[in-house]
């Protein structure tokens, strides 16, 4: 199993926690069945960090008529909406919900060239929440492309997450399936797509990022 970038340092810090730990516990205490008892906890805790860090090979073959989900997770949201951060006009929003356990890796949707990124502050509240998608802390990515015209991307910080990564930089020519970035311990994706796509998921779908054909037009 791969380990995605974004984890390396949080995996590091925290073997040298559980050392730290292990290390000052056998110097204050003689019992070594709260050492046992400590240890295996970190151990466990350990392995969900490496678990959620995971970076899976995906099988991403799509065409330029194809919009593909952006991240692992499920469909909380399929929508009307009136866009006003970047395309000003109405869309339909599509938006992927991750809990702890999906992979967190986020994947470009469509072909095209990036036109437009930025990241905003705001507030952690519960990702599933509607609200989230304009009050939370996030990052657009605005994606220009030949048979959608354009596409914009959120990634929105959640309850439990605290940091956004986002790799697509203004003027990248991109394919389905690049890696967008990563979202740490919790968080969501909406897509916002041209009112003509052909949406072909529907309401608690299961996702899968860079596999699952979303819309097409």
């Amino acid at each position: 199993m791969k380990i995605h970038k974004a984890g390396f340092s949080v995996i590091l810090v925290f073997l040298l926690i559980i050392f730290t730990v292990i290390f000052s516990l056998k110097l204050l205490i003689s019992n070594v069945a709260i050492i046992y008892i400590v240890g295996g906890a970190l151990l466990i805790l350990l392995m969900f960090i490496i678990r959620f860090f995971r970076l899976p090979k995906r099988n991403i073959d799509f065409s330029d008529t194809q919009i593909v989900a952006s991240a692992d997770g499920t469909i909380v949201a399929i929508e009307e909406v009136e866009e006003h951060e970047f395309i000003n006009k109405k869309c339909i929003q599509i938006s992927i919900f991750m809990s702890i356990w999906n992979v967190h890796v986020n994947w470009l949707p469509v072909l095209g060239r990036i036109v437009h990124t930025r990241h905003c502050d705001g507030r952690y509240m519960a990702a599933w929440l509607p609200k989230s998608s304009d009050e939370n802390e996030r990052s657009l990515t605005v994606i220009e492309t030949v048979n959608f015209g354009t596409v914009l991307v959120k990634q929105i910080a959640g309850a439990l997450a605290r940091r956004i990564v986002t790799y697509a930089k203004e003027g990248d020519e991109v394919k389905v399936g690049t890696q967008l970035g990563f979202i740490r311990f919790g968080s969501r994706v909406d897509l916002l797509i041209p009112l003509e796509a052909n949406v072909r998921v529907k309401l608690n779908d299961k996702v899968i990022g860079g596999e699952t054909l979303l819309a097409d037009i």
